[in-house]
């Protein structure tokens, strides 16, 4: 019934904006992608920034992610501000310059750096001092304006500043549950982004690039939701290209996520369209800490750095052409 009252949601939100704009934005689809002109000749290329999510989540999730990017393919990671492993993920990040850090903002399922109190419009009804849980929840709340940009800024700032003032140098930020798609979330995020010198920020919207005739069947569903929400990647757009971040054309694996296996990434690959993308993963083991937090993603963490670490992952990107980056290469 959640589900049903998020979509219908969804759809009002977007009617609504489209009716106050008389310009349509692109669809996310048709975007164009990154062009290199050598004198007559025109090259169309293909970048992709593999980014893992939950750093600092445990210290095995910390560990896979050092890992992945050593012995793998990936290239950047988010940094958790209020998780149980974050001094961990700091030294790690300090011992790496090579990975690009950002910051993963944390809105749901957690708890706030700043005085609760500040933030009436995030924390749970019932437990005072902790964010509510879940995304369904927070989207329906943000897409019905009981979500404060403000108290958004106030908190984003606070994470970011923690992290910075732990001597990382923050390249980008996301969000938890990609809840910066929603404008509510969004416009807090980018003043903060702006306001603590951050200048890159993830795209959440996918396009799935991924045969559907070769989906697991436990991927239709996903794939529904994440389509649901691509009405709102037109003010995303808009909003980003104003604040003045720089962001990629959008993500690949958010539909994969909780179910990625060497096949599903090789067909990822070998579908990807040209322009600069990022990959998002998880990748982790599976330790007490990780068994002890409400999470639904645990075995799957192992099959991701399993995959990242692939030499056949390193190939079926190469054969597709495909230039790895970092969110310091925007």
């Amino acid at each position: 019934m959640r589900r049903v009252r998020l979509k219908r949601t969804v759809l009002e939100y977007t009617r609504c904006s489209k009716e106050r704009s008389n310009s349509t934005a692109p669809r996310l689809d048709h975007l164009f992608g990154t062009i290199l002109t050598f004198g007559c000749y025109t090259a169309r290329v293909r970048r992709l920034i593999i980014n893992a999510d939950d750093f600092g989540l445990t210290a095995g999730v910390n560990r896979a992610i050092v890992e992945a990017h050593e012995r793998g393919v990936l290239t950047s990671t988010t940094l958790m501000a209020n998780s149980l492993a974050f001094d961990d993920a700091v030294q790690l990040a300090k011992g790496h310059s090579s990975l690009s850090t950002g910051c993963h903002v944390v809105l749901v399922d957690g708890k706030p750096l700043i005085d609760p109190g500040r933030l009436p419009s995030l924390i749970d009804g019932r437990d005072r001092n902790s964010f509510r849980e879940g995304i369904s929840g927070f989207a329906i709340r943000a897409l019905s304006g009981r979500i404060d940009p403000d108290q958004v800024e106030a908190e984003t700032t606070a994470q970011i500043r923690k992290l910075q003032a732990y001597g990382v140098l923050v390249s980008h930020v996301d969000s938890h549950k990609h809840t910066h798609m929603f404008p509510a979330a969004l416009q807090g995020i980018l003043r903060a982004s702006r306001t603590c010198g951050v200048t890159a920020i993830r795209n959440p919207f996918e396009v799935v690039a991924v045969n559907f005739a070769r989906l697991q069947r436990g991927l239709w569903k996903r794939y529904a939701q994440v389509k649901t929400l691509h009405g709102l990647a037109g003010y995303f757009r808009k909003a980003v290209a104003k604040a003045g971040l720089r962001t990629p054309d959008g993500t690949l694996g958010i539909v994969a996520t909780g179910h990625l296996n060497p096949d599903l990434f090789r067909n990822i690959a070998e579908n990807m369209p040209e322009g600069t993308w990022e990959f998002v993963c998880h990748p982790g083991y599976l330790d007490a800490d990780l068994r002890s937090i409400t999470t639904r993603l645990r075995e799957s963490r192992v099959e991701e750095l399993a995959v990242l670490t692939s030499a056949d992952t390193r190939t079926a990107l190469e054969r597709r052409g495909v230039q790895l980056i970092s969110y310091r290469d925007l």
